[in-house]
């Protein structure tokens, strides 16, 4: 069982990074496997819209965008953090899951004719564990949180719910103060066992 964290905020050591990492030491007490990436660590421009992959079965960009995704296809899962930035996840994650989605799809279908109807087989993260983790000073959580849930559920992932939305409140000020939201940490913690539960249920 392995799950990974990617981390889209620019600050690596900033409050998204704490809390994602808070969820995958989590992870690591139940046995679970995990690694932590940050994605500014890597070169990966936007999705072109080139349709390249339909026939490569992955994308062509030549980037550090293959590594990340490599990844994503061999875990279990991935948590996904951003930090809401106006209302918005930030845009290296929006990159990474823009072409990743489409990749993803392209992966196990072949593109159709105007004319011809999809029955898809899935995709190249069906049936995995996906959760966001959002953070901001005050609000626009939500809106962020949504996003990232919209990119799971068109990419057939399974998604673990909490006692509340997997949401921070830090930075007033610029602080780096994740680690003082106890109910946010609380609520990252159910999130993980109800990652524990179903990846063994899913391994049976």
């Amino acid at each position: 069982m392995k799950i990974i964290g990617l981390n889209g905020s620019p600050r690596k050591n900033g409050n998204t990074g704490y809390l994602v990492k808070y969820s995958l030491d989590r992870l690591s007490e139940k046995g679970i496997e995990t690694e932590y990436i940050d994605l500014i660590d890597y070169n990966i421009g936007q999705c072109t819209g080139c349709y390249k992959c339909v026939e490569a079965k992955k994308c062509v960009i030549n980037d550090e965008f293959m590594k990340i995704f490599e990844k994503m296809v061999d875990s279990d899962g991935f948590i996904l953090g951003s930090p809401s930035y106006h209302s918005s996840m930030t845009p290296m994650l929006k990159a990474v899951l823009d072409r990743a989605g489409f990749s993803g799809r392209w992966y196990a279908n072949d593109m159709k004719s105007k004319s011809e109807s999809y029955e898809w087989k899935g995709n190249a993260f069906s049936g995995k564990l996906v959760a966001p983790v959002t953070v901001a000073r005050r609000a626009g959580q939500n809106f962020t949180f949504a996003q990232i849930l919209l990119w799971a559920t068109a990419n057939d992932c399974i998604i673990p719910g909490s006692t509340y939305w997997n949401v921070g409140v830090a930075g007033k000020g610029g602080a780096m103060d994740a680690d003082e939201d106890e109910e946010g940490k609380g609520i990252l913690d159910h999130l993980t066992n109800n990652f524990e539960y179903i990846l063994k249920k899913l391994k049976k």
